[in-house]
C-alpha cells in the first residue's frame, strides 16, 4: 500500500468567493443570483466535476497500461439534491446528492461488451467515485492560527 497526502487549501473572499490554493489556484463562488460575483463554479459544480475528471484521467491510466487506442471520453454527470435542506429550510432528508448519474461515452475500437468492462474498471479505480459511494473519515480540526500559505 502506498499512502499519499494530497493537500489543498482555502481563503474565504468577499461576498461568497473562496480562493482555492493547489496547483492551479482558482476561485470557487455563487452566481450573482445566490448572492456571489459569478467569479467561478459553486462548490456543487466543483464536487460534480471531479467525476468525470477523474473518470478520464482513470480511463487514460487503464489505456495506456493495456496500450488500448482510446480516442475520448466524454462523460455528462447529474446529480440530485435537496437545496431546501442546504438552506435550512428543513431537516427532513440529507445535505449531500440523494443521487450522482454519469453517462460515458467511450470512443475506442472496442465492442459493447468491452466498453462495459472498461468502464466498470474505471469506476472500480476511481478514487472520486469511491469517495461518493464508500464513507470517508473526514475530521474537522479547529486551529489557533491559519495555516494557509
Amino acid at each position: 500500500m502506498a499512502i499519499s497526502k494530497i493537500k489543498v487549501s482555502a481563503s474565504m473572499g468577499a461576498g461568497f468567493s473562496t480562493q482555492i490554493n493547489c496547483s492551479q489556484p482558482f476561485v470557487i463562488d455563487q452566481p450573482k443570483a445566490g448572492g456571489g460575483n459569478d467569479e467561478g463554479p459553486n462548490p456543487l459544480e466543483i464536487f460534480l466535476s471531479s467525476l468525470p475528471a477523474c473518470i478520464c484521467a482513470i480511463g487514460r491510466i487503464i489505456a495506456n497500461q493495456r496500450r488500448i487506442k482510446l480516442r475520448g471520453i466524454e462523460v455528462d454527470v447529474e446529480g440530485d439534491i435537496d437545496k431546501d435542506f442546504l438552506m435550512g429550510k428543513t431537516t427532513e432528508g440529507r445535505a449531500g446528492f440523494t443521487e450522482i448519474r454519469s453517462y460515458v461515452y467511450i470512443d475506442a475500437d472496442m465492442s459493447d461488451e468491452e466498453k462495459e468492462l472498461f468502464l466498470k474498471e474505471i469506476a472500480f479505480r476511481c478514487p472520486i467515485a469511491d469517495n461518493m459511494a464508500q464513507k470517508s473519515v473526514i475530521k474537522p480540526v479547529l486551529v489557533e492560527k491559519s495555516l494557509v500559505g
